[in-house]
């Protein structure tokens, strides 16, 4: 009689992950993917030290052909192209093409929650809209029609791309290892800072430096320290676990897109439409309109709790 196969023993960690998986949807996937989380570590260590190999190369060709691009801008190009290299490489082990497939899945039925996100974050937006006017700014109303449409292909184009890593991939990959909760609230770091870091200076290269790319990345550093940025990083922080509680929601990424297309139009749509005098608790200090302001912090936490509510009928159906 031949031995039956026995399945292969799990850890106690992975076993005791893979039971706070939500709804019980993603068990089978969390045990699979225990190693998710140091697997993508491994593979953004990868893409940083290629960017800061290449991106000095890269400068040098770039002013060569007549370009002139300071070279920060050029260092955060070449991180984006690495990075979605490694991941083309590590994309079997990561499962990234399940996570994307099960987050996109029923498009039909994802219409329709891709609208209720959008008309949930136009609400939220109108708010501020009306408390900006309330408070003696100059709100052009006609603007703000022709902005929408003006900015509404790019804005569905970001979303696209955003939900599709923070959400379907990234949220879905650290659920399988950690659970709902930890995987809400690290995406949702994760997605503050990647909007965050940026070069605090402006150089541009007029020699090879094999050293440039280093120095750079030691700046993004020190600059995710800087006081100045703590605002910007709360307020993306919050509209991370807004997305993200979304998708934990409806385990589709339909509403989070709706929902973040919603509130790219409505930061565009603020830079022009609204103009005099704005109270520093409704536009916030620095240069990203609302996210800074302790009046969108507000807001944001509002939605959070109104969303398992604003999507119970979405959840049954």
């Amino acid at each position: 009689m031949l031995p039956v196969a026995q399945p292969p023993h799990l850890p106690s960690e992975c076993q005791g992950r893979a039971g706070k998986a939500h709804d019980g949807l993603y068990q089978a996937s969390a045990i699979n993917t225990c190693s998710f989380s140091l697997t993508l570590i491994a593979a953004l260590g990868l893409a940083l030290v290629a960017a800061v190999i290449i991106a000095p190369v890269a400068a040098i060709a770039v002013a060569t052909a007549g370009f002139n691009f300071p070279f920060p801008r050029i260092f955060d190009r070449t991180i984006m192209v690495t990075l979605f290299a490694i991941l083309g490489l590590f994309a079997r082990r990561l499962k990234l093409i399940d996570y994307l497939r099960r987050g996109f899945r029923t498009a039909r039925i994802g219409v329709w929650q891709a609208l209720s996100g959008l008309a949930l974050a136009a609400g939220a937006m109108g708010v501020l809209f009306v408390l900006a006017a309330l408070s003696g700014s100059n709100l052009r109303g006609s603007v703000i029609i022709a902005s929408v449409l003006h900015y509404m292909p790019a804005a569905i184009l970001i979303a696209v791309i955003e939900e599709s890593f923070f959400r379907a991939f990234l949220l879905s990959g650290i659920e399988g290892d950690l659970g709902s909760s930890q995987a809400l609230l690290i995406s949702s770091a994760i997605f503050a800072m990647v909007h965050v870091i940026r070069s605090p200076a402006r150089f541009y290269l007029m020699r090879f430096e094999p050293l440039a790319g280093a120095k750079a990345l030691a700046a993004y550093g020190q600059r995710m320290i800087h006081p100045e940025v703590g605002p910007t990083l709360l307020g993306l922080f919050l509209l991370g676990l807004v997305l993200g509680e979304a998708f934990v929601v409806t385990r589709k990424a339909y509403c989070s897109l709706g929902l973040h297309v919603g509130f790219v139009l409505g930061a565009k749509t603020w830079r022009l439409a609204v103009g005099g005098a704005i109270p520093r608790w409704l536009a916030g200090p620095g240069s990203v309109p609302l996210i800074t302001g302790p009046a969108a912090w507000v807001i944001s936490a509002i939605m959070l709790m109104m969303l398992p509510i604003w999507l119970k009928p979405i959840k049954e159906q």
